[in-house]
């Protein structure tokens, strides 16, 4: 094929995990929980949260109401096309459909990303200030910081496929990866990307680590401003799940959009574990730790057994 064509390729191969079908139907049943567990959990968190008068009417369940929309959306750009290609020899994706992805991938993975960051200055707000907790985390507040979080995540998804969609795909068409992401897609351009992958790495990797940086910057600040040992443990307590969800998530993705866009063996890997798993452990973590919405929830499994 002619290097010196532009926008030859048309569509892409998706590499998945293996070319095997005894084992890519094991993987289809094992992804296929993920992802119905994913759905199961986070839905339930949100009918809980939207039933339930006192966690409807709390800020922090209100964002987490949110994050598990966003988890829902996340895990749904990549996984349902992934059990497709399980069951399928040839894994192809049209380039448009890979660019569509690629977008909403990273529109809502920075949207979460931004959300987080919220989620822990509310923290702070109720741990350090707790008697004007409800005067500044008020509902018209969080829906501006939710909206921020979206807006946020529809710059930096813009900027991204601005810069992916401006280069020329005539050569190799193989996406080293189950999904189209930034790194694996570019590579594959006819050109020189030098410029655009530092461009694309100041872009992704600085929203990860700066807003790591900031979350945890914050819980640390909490833990400085609390002097009793006992309000340390509690404060320790309330915060340990979202420095879970927080690890888990920003670890990989650091990890993939916070260095030069080399390829290593288990980049599938941990792209398996902000995609796919992350958004299936959120409600566990959250609900395993959180008394009070174990609680709601048993109230609702109550209405509806007796309704």
């Amino acid at each position: 094929m002619d290097k010196n064509q532009t926008e030859v390729v048309r569509e892409f191969f998706l590499s998945g995990f293996s070319q095997t079908s005894s084992i890519e139907a094991g993987l289809f049943v094992l992804f296929l929980f993920f992802y119905v567990s994913t759905w199961v959990g986070n839905v339930l968190i949100m009918v809980t949260v939207a039933s339930d008068k006192y966690l409807n009417s709390s800020p922090m369940y209100f964002l987490l109401g949110n994050l598990s929309f966003l988890d829902l959306c996340y895990s749904t750009v990549t996984t349902p096309k992934l059990l497709a290609d399980f069951l399928n020899h040839e894994k192809l994706i049209s380039y448009d459909q890979c660019i569509v992805q690629l977008f909403f991938l990273h529109l809502v993975g920075a949207a979460e990303m931004f959300l987080l960051t919220v989620m822990a200055y509310d923290r702070y707000v109720a741990i350090c200030r707790p008697l004007h907790y409800t005067t500044v985390m008020s509902r018209g507040l969080c829906c501006v910081l939710v909206a921020a979080s979206w807006m946020g995540g529809f710059v930096h998804s813009t900027v991204q496929t601005i810069l992916t969609i401006r280069l020329p795909f005539c050569g190799p068409n193989q996406v080293d990866n189950f999904f189209c992401d930034v790194p694996p897609v570019i590579k594959l351009a006819c050109a020189d990307t030098f410029v655009i992958e530092l461009l694309m790495v100041s872009n992704s990797g600085l929203i990860s680590t700066s807003s790591f940086v900031v979350l945890i910057s914050s819980y640390t600040t909490i833990l400085v401003k609390i002097r009793s040992k006992e309000g340390r443990r509690k404060a320790l307590s309330t915060c340990a799940s979202h420095l879970m969800v927080v690890t888990l998530f920003f670890g990989p993705c650091i990890f993939i959009y916070a260095r030069p866009f080399s390829t290593f063996s288990v980049d599938k890997m941990v792209s398996v574990l902000y995609n796919v798993i992350t958004p299936m452990l959120n409600p566990l973590i959250y609900t395993l730790r959180n008394k009070e919405v174990k609680s709601a929830m048993q109230k609702l499994w109550v209405k509806i057994i007796t309704f």
